[in-house]
């Protein structure tokens, strides 16, 4: 699962990487029509990628399991099912990852490593801890996507409260 992942996060990574100095050039050039219209399409591509991501995690969950541990049937199906669960989380991560490397391109450091902090160690760490006790050995896999839902919820309140002040 951490190797599937560490795919998936990487066009993330890549997309909201590459954007960056296109944001933060409009934005220092005070190009509010361009740098709006380039957030805009960034989250809709952000978005379409989230969900193909999720769709092709969870469609290719045996082959990718089969890949990795295809030498033990027992640990095979835990593995899928693992893999099925935590792909959900792929469909808010691209978003947080993309909040957190605008406000980084956007000279907001602080409001970036927020976002990036909590999305990976807080919410994390507490969903990790908690979720499992509600829905059991399943829930270490939703713990993530807990964590990411939770993230969301920062990376939009960031985003509504900044759009006046950074023109996006």
């Amino acid at each position: 699962i951490g190797y599937v992942l560490f795919i998936f996060i990487a066009i993330f990574l890549g997309f909201s990487t590459g954007s960056a100095p296109i944001v933060s050039y409009n934005y220092g050039a005070q190009r509010h029509d361009y740098l709006r219209a380039i957030v805009r399409r960034s989250g809709a591509i952000i978005i379409c990628l989230s969900v193909v991501l999720t769709l092709l995690a969870i469609t290719l969950s045996s082959p990718l399991a089969r890949l990795f541990v295809g030498y033990d049937e027992g640990l095979f199906m835990l593995t899928r099912r693992a893999l099925r669960i935590y792909s959900v989380s792929f469909l808010l991560a691209g978003i947080n990852i993309y909040t957190s490397a605008l406000f980084t391109a956007l000279n907001n450091g602080p409001i970036s490593a927020i976002i990036s902090l909590s999305r990976t160690l807080i919410f994390e760490c507490g969903a990790v801890m908690l979720i499992p006790l509600i829905f059991g050995i399943d829930g270490i896999w939703w713990a993530v996507t807990f964590a990411e839902g939770a993230a969301l919820l920062a990376s939009a309140t960031f985003l509504l409260r900044n759009q006046k002040r950074y023109h996006y």
